[in-house]
């Protein structure tokens, strides 16, 4: 049971956005802050898992520039922006060793009601749920030893949504992204209570659809400090992000700039509570609900606000206890 607590979830929401300059402009890639926290760097022991639904929330009610300062395109019209997410986690980890790793394959194919391109807040941003960008982990390998667990793989986002260059109503982003990454979940006493974890994922991406438009490379870390509890059954703890955009967007057309611009590459940071309880009855452990919540600081050039993640967790066939 208390192995089945290494399992991370992994899922993502498309939240899209764009920060003009007079020659740059500043776009945001697939990757979900926030969608991985505590045992960030754990790979669930061989089997299936279902997790579903996972639902995502993201409030944001501060935009910023490249100084920190708040800024709006239209300084009468304040608001807050929301993005809401529902994806599903389909996950098979196999006994199959590959450089001493188990191999495991995962997808989440995901419903979303927003596909930002503009980060402006107070307007009407809604454009239907749809479906999304698919996301899936073709390489994903665990290892694990007596007082760290490790990962590595590669991620791959699908342009599966909606998407019209310059429209108004898309859900996806209309590119491809290839996503390396690589982490750990080092255990800090001999009972396995005490537990960091980071993992780290570089994203790159291809044009976006019907333009000449790509998007600068994306570096991504998640991870928490944790706590386990019940026998193993329960964790709690502090969770963080941090994303920083690497490399400059290369737009390769002309474009049409609003009044005000956010200079440099964005970054953001995000900190907060996580929990994960068991359901279980008896004779027999159903699945883990597993909450997070994040407050955002530090934005240069982006959106800053609240993450909220909840999700649901189900082995096949759930597992017996003894």
């Amino acid at each position: 049971m208390k192995k089945c607590l290494t399992f991370a979830t992994a899922l993502w929401v498309v939240v899209s956005f764009l920060c003009p300059t007079p020659a740059h402009a500043q776009y945001n890639g697939h990757n979900t802050k926030g969608d991985f926290g505590l045992m960030s760097g754990s790979q669930p022991p061989p089997g299936f898992y279902l997790a579903a639904p996972i639902y995502v929330r993201y409030d944001a009610d501060t935009l910023r520039n490249s100084a920190g300062d708040p800024v709006s395109v239209d300084p009468e019209r304040r608001g807050t922006l929301t993005v809401n997410a529902y994806v599903a986690g389909l996950i098979w980890v196999s006994k199959y060793k590959i450089f001493g790793a188990n191999y495991s394959i995962q997808a989440f194919p995901a419903f979303t009601d927003n596909a930002l391109e503009v980060p402006i807040l107070g307007v009407d941003e809604g454009v239907g749920t749809g479906f999304a960008d698919l996301y899936v982990q073709p390489i994903n390998l665990g290892w694990h030893t007596t007082r760290a667990d490790f990962i590595a793989g590669l991620g791959i986002y699908a342009p599966t949504g909606r998407y019209e260059p310059d429209g108004d109503d898309n859900i996806g982003l209309g590119m491809w992204s290839f996503e390396l990454f690589g982490g750990t979940t080092v255990y800090l006493d001999k009972a396995k209570r005490w537990h960091f974890a980071a993992t780290a994922f570089y994203e790159t991406h291809t044009e976006k659809e019907g333009t000449d438009i790509q998007v600068g490379d994306l570096l991504t870390i998640e991870g928490g400090l944790g706590w386990s509890f019940l026998d193993g059954a329960a964790n709690l703890g502090v969770a963080y992000y941090g994303q920083w955009k690497m490399t400059d967007d290369d737009i390769g057309i002309d474009i049409d700039l609003p009044p005000v611009f956010l200079i440099d590459k964005h970054r953001v940071y995000g900190v907060g509570p996580e929990l994960t309880i068991p359901i279980a009855t008896k004779k027999k452990l159903i699945g883990f609900v597993n909450a997070r919540y994040f407050w955002e600081t530090g934005a240069r050039s982006t959106l800053e606000g609240n993450n909220f993640i909840l999700t649901v967790t189900f082995p096949i066939p759930s597992v017996p206890l003894q």
